[in-house]
């Protein structure tokens, strides 16, 4: 093998003993007598030290013809020093050069010079050797870890639904219409209906974790063609405060283990990643006009809070109690899709919710409607075809209980988490109305 171990995996107890590194060159330097290189692999740098004296020719040779993001294998004794930059170095007794790098790279991995957002997207797998860029990759790999370990230690089954469909999920517009076969299809732009009809099946808590796509026309810093989300559903609920619970627990959960996990990664991007309080700050949609209207934006009853909207009540909560993340809920029933459960005191007012972190909505879920009639009749009312959701309406004749769920932007989650500006740093190759490559 060419190597035994990782940088950071390099120890006092390994001074002395022999160890073999492999990655890209970082760095050389030519000092006459002793010859340095800086290797780099995905947990950090190693010192590579080659006194004239101690190495053989062949070693002080070979060092010289390195170029930088040559990838190499070295073979070494660990020396631990106060001389050496990181603490040690490694004294080479064998260097090997698995491949070459062309000359001039299409960016600079040390971040020196630097390089626009789409040049670094088109060449991502050099973006990804910059240390604060590979940072929020092994962030994201373990948000994924830490939801998925809650869903199971809360009861969860994960399911996987189709992502070719007959039928589009909410009505309207924003769809990837495709041929399959004979037929006309969609790309799924929710596992809703599925997760829907699985709480009919006994299997009454499942979560996915999966790509959805959404033929928005959008050109932000928050939007994507292609996403992931993370969606739940649970039966046998009294009312949608119960998912609301449910998802603080996750996102704080999420939070506190990336917190807790990549400390080395929070630091590489020099950002402090707070303690969320529980339980989050419930605010209504009527509430947030008031707020928004003294803030000197006035938005009709009825209509959906914009971008501008929710940064500005962003910008409050966090002023007025120091808070990222808070729920808005009691939205009309008018501006939520079909399967959303209308108070039926005030069916004007919806059971549904959002999730705000840092003035972005990161979540949207509330409580189904699980009356057969009734979402037949909501169905209708949307103008949809009532005919067309039979597959889905078939499972509420048969029993089915009080249910509710949510689905989750992991992107949007890791952008506001990371503060970081734009939602294509957090997805390895980004899918927008422009980008279809790499």
């Amino acid at each position: 093998m060419y190597r035994t171990h990782y940088s950071s995996q390099i120890t006092e107890e390994l001074n002395g003993k022999k160890v073999k590194v492999a990655g890209w060159v970082y760095e050389v330097k030519d000092l006459g007598g002793i010859k340095f290189v800086w290797l780099r692999d995905r947990e950090g740098i190693v010192q590579i030290t080659a006194p004239k004296k101690k190495v053989n020719e062949e070693i002080f040779l070979i060092i010289p013809k390195l170029n930088s993001e040559d990838v190499v294998a070295v073979e070494g004794v660990v020396n631990f020093t106060p001389k050496a930059k990181l603490g040690f170095e490694i004294i080479p007794e064998k260097i090997e050069i698995l491949a070459k790098a062309e000359s001039p790279l299409p960016l600079d991995p040390t971040g020196k010079v630097k390089a626009e957002l789409d040049t670094r997207l088109d060449n991502r797998f050099i973006d990804l050797r910059k240390p604060e860029v590979m940072a929020i990759f092994k962030i994201r790999s373990n948000v994924f870890k830490a939801i998925r370990e809650f869903f199971y230690q809360e009861g969860f089954v994960e399911i996987h639904t189709p992502k070719i469909i007959a039928t589009a999920t909410e009505g309207g517009t924003e769809l990837f219409p495709m041929k399959y076969f004979e037929r006309d299809a969609f790309l799924a732009q929710s596992p809703q209906l599925y997760k829907q009809i699985m709480m009919g099946s006994g299997v009454d808590r499942v979560f996915e974790i999966a790509p959805i796509f959404r033929a928005e026309e959008h050109n932000t810093t928050r939007h994507l063609n292609e996403a992931w989300s993370i969606d739940a559903e649970m039966a046998f609920i009294e009312n949608e405060d119960e998912v609301m619970q449910l998802l603080e627990r996750l996102v704080a959960h999420a939070i506190n283990y990336v917190r807790e996990h990549n400390e080395k990664e929070l630091k590489i991007l020099n950002f402090e990643l707070e303690e969320p309080k529980l339980p989050f700050r419930r605010i209504t949609y009527t509430q947030a006009l008031e707020i928004l209207k003294d803030l000197g934006k006035e938005i009709p009853w009825g209509e959906d809070i914009d971008t501008e909207g929710e940064k500005l009540l962003g910008q409050y909560i966090k002023e007025t109690y120091d808070e990222d993340l808070y729920f808005i809920y009691q939205y009309p029933s008018e501006a939520k899709p079909f399967y959303i459960m209308k108070y039926d005191e005030k069916p004007e007012i919806s059971r549904a919710f959002d999730l705000e972190y840092r003035g972005v909505e990161i979540t949207s879920g509330g409580q189904r409607e699980h009356r057969y009639e009734k979402l037949k009749e909501q169905i209708a009312e949307k103008g949809l075809n009532v005919e067309s959701f039979e597959f889905y309406l078939k499972a509420f004749r048969y029993g089915m209980p009080p249910h509710g769920g949510f689905g989750l932007g992991a992107e949007r989650l890791l952008k506001q988490m990371l503060n970081l500006k734009n939602i294509r740093e957090v997805i390895l190759f980004p899918r927008d109305r422009r980008r279809l490559e790499p």
